[in-house]
């Protein structure tokens, strides 16, 4: 099997005894916490955010170290966020009743309260 592969038979014997470097091994606990911390932030962080989280949880690491590790695990920022149709206008207006039932002259002051309205937005445009 070494032969067909081309490796020497210590390195097969070497990896065998210990698979992953020091490094590789802290590249894999790095990439949990990234995982863990691209998941709590709903799957919308890119690698510089993810970077600042994990200096916040007291991990020193590159930034550029983040953006590979993200890359490997398929990490990626979500760019943009789609919108729902109809949610643009908020909560729909109150419809109050017509008290003055259009008689507009009263006998005191502050007995009755009218305003213009000069435009009106609609579906179609202003009114």
């Amino acid at each position: 099997m070494c032969r067909c592969l081309r490796i020497q038979p210590s390195g097969f014997y070497a990896w065998l005894k210990n698979p992953l470097s020091r490094r590789g091994r802290e590249d894999a606990r790095q990439t949990e916490l990234i995982s863990k911390a691209w998941k709590e932030s709903g799957r919308v962080y890119g690698y510089r955010k993810l970077h600042d989280d994990l200096l916040d949880q007291g991990e020193t690491s590159c930034a550029n170290r983040i953006a590979r590790l993200a890359r490997l695990a398929g990490i990626k920022a979500q760019i943009g966020y789609k919108r729902r149709p109809g949610s643009y206008g908020g909560k729909p207006s109150v419809v109050v009743d017509n008290t003055l039932a259009r008689q507009f002259d009263v006998d005191a002051p502050d007995k009755a309260w009218v305003t213009d309205i000069t435009y009106i937005r609609t579906q179609e445009g202003f009114a």
